[in-house]
């Protein structure tokens, strides 16, 4: 299946919404991290005012349901240091340089699970957070798994597997154990298909 088949959008307006549009004037290098980039713009405003605005550039991710053949969903439980505490989420992962996102999930699910996938399509892709952020995060499915011969975490990566029946990740939404966002999307996504 091609890597294209949810593409996002373009940025152009094809929504008459021209009065909404912003136009960065200038930009400044903040910091350039291992994997973030900010960047502090100069940004002007539809009513011709200068603002300042800081925006996170990332390179992109993709995050997969991954689905056994009881339709339960594959989730890792790991330690996020930012929240200071362990996480129940969708395996996921950064998109290295020059990589396909199709690609990246393939990799990351063996990474992560030690499991391939016979299937993976695309479910959708989320501007994760968009207020401060460029990163796409690109949702595939991936069916059919089986056993990932050869695969291996990344050296600072610690993640435990975790099956659950898709009601219960519901409820697991609904409650707040599960707080990640592109896990939140993703049981939602499964509970009402498109």
């Amino acid at each position: 299946m091609s890597n294209d088949a949810v593409t996002p959008p373009t940025g152009e307006d094809e929504t008459g919404d021209d009065e909404l549009v912003c136009q960065i004037r200038a930009a400044r290098s903040a910091y350039r991290g291992r994997l973030l980039h900010v960047e502090e713009l100069e940004v002007e405003l539809p009513n011709g005012k200068l603002v300042r605005h800081e925006t996170v550039r990332h390179p992109g991710a993709v995050g997969i349901v991954a689905l056994d053949e009881r339709s339960r969903v594959l989730l890792v439980r790991q330690y996020r240091t930012p929240l200071a505490r362990v996480t129940l989420e969708i395996p996921a992962g950064k998109i290295d340089a020059g990589e396909q996102p199709e690609a990246c999930a393939r990799r990351e699910l063996a990474e992560e699970t030690g499991l391939s996938a016979r299937e993976i399509s695309p479910m959708a892709s989320l501007a994760i957070a968009a207020g401060y952020s460029d990163e796409i995060l690109h949702l595939y499915r991936a069916t059919g798994l089986v056993p990932c011969v050869g695969a291996e975490a990344d050296e600072d990566e610690f993640v435990a597997t975790v099956w659950v029946a898709l009601s219960e990740l519901l409820a697991w939404v609904r409650s707040g154990r599960v707080q990640d966002s592109k896990t939140v999307i993703a049981a939602l996504m499964l509970a009402v298909p498109c």
